[in-house]
């Protein structure tokens, strides 16, 4: 446990944070997984737009690493491209 009062605070704020971080976190694998499990393309696409913003948000937000986010985003770019084409 915490003795100095500034150690109670940080202890407080990273609590704050880590709640926080876990939502957005889980909303984040939430979009990506529906863009995942889409079998329709244009659903897909639709998606694509939602999980790309929240990528770039979390990535901006400094929850995901930048290199991460834009790794994700061009994995699913590519799963989308490929539901077009074989439609």
């Amino acid at each position: 446990m915490p003795n100095t009062k500034s150690a109670i605070k940080r202890l407080r704020q990273s609590e704050r944070r880590r709640v926080q971080n876990k939502a957005v976190r889980s909303r984040l694998r939430t979009a990506v997984k529906r863009v995942r499990t889409a079998t329709d393309a244009a659903q897909a696409a639709e998606y694509y737009r939602d999980a790309a913003s929240l990528l770039d948000r979390a990535a901006s937000r400094g929850i995901i690493h930048d290199n991460t986010a834009s790794r994700s985003k061009a994995r699913l770019a590519a799963h989308v491209h490929r539901l077009g084409a074989e439609s």
